[in-house]
């Protein structure tokens, strides 16, 4: 027979409907927020978009786990042929060209900031929230971007590098508006990012503790 914890801990890992409908909520937006296109950089085989914002928005506010999964939905969604990355890209081609190792280093990197956050919940303090998105939304997609884009454009690591510098601009404006929105979202609503499961095994304990 499952013991109290265990199920507690099984009710914490599932994920309910309203999980559900946010991550595909989430990645419904980082979708949408291709629909203005990709701006292609001198010197680069990657273009700017705006996709990377919804990155940093699913972490910073569902969290790790479902952050994540939203961009892993998106991405399985994009090889099934839906063309929702910008310009309207689709299809397992996709994975072959000079973005896949962004779009891997999205889940990783939403994943991050999402776990960043959860370490201060339920305070949202503005320098955390950003220095999570800096560090995740930008630092890891990067790590993993920029080597995967050396190695698919035949290039050294340290061009791809220098050519990814284009990016940091757009990328530090994306970071502020993302740890806005977020700390908009975590004060309106704050028990988002814990997610439903882990409501209701808090609400199991107490119950069982009476």
């Amino acid at each position: 027979m499952m013991d109290h914890h265990s199920a507690a801990g099984a009710a914490k890992n599932r994920l309910s409907s309203r999980d559900l409908a946010l991550v595909a909520s989430f990645a419904a937006l980082i979708a949408v927020l291709g629909l203005p296109g990709a701006i292609p950089v001198f010197g680069n085989a990657v273009p700017v978009t705006l996709q990377s914002l919804g990155i940093m928005l699913a972490g910073s506010i569902l969290g790790w786990k479902r952050g994540a999964l939203s961009v892993v939905v998106l991405l399985v969604l994009v090889a099934a042929g839906l063309p929702l990355l910008s310009g309207g890209r689709g299809g397992l081609g996709v994975f072959a060209g000079p973005s896949v190792g962004y779009l891997m280093g999205w889940v990783l990197g939403a994943a991050v900031i999402g776990w960043l956050v959860q370490r201060r919940l339920p305070g949202y303090p503005l320098w955390w929230g950003a220095m999570a998105n800096v560090v995740g939304g930008i630092g890891v997609v990067y790590l993993v971007g920029i080597p995967v884009q050396a190695a698919v454009t035949h290039t050294s690591v340290w061009v791809a590098a220098v050519a990814s510098l284009v990016f940091l601009p757009g990328d530090g404006l994306k970071v502020v508006i993302a740890t806005a929105v977020a700390s908009g979202v975590h004060r309106g609503y704050p028990g988002i990012t814990s997610g439903s499961g882990a409501t209701r095994s808090g609400q199991a304990e107490r119950v069982s503790a009476r």
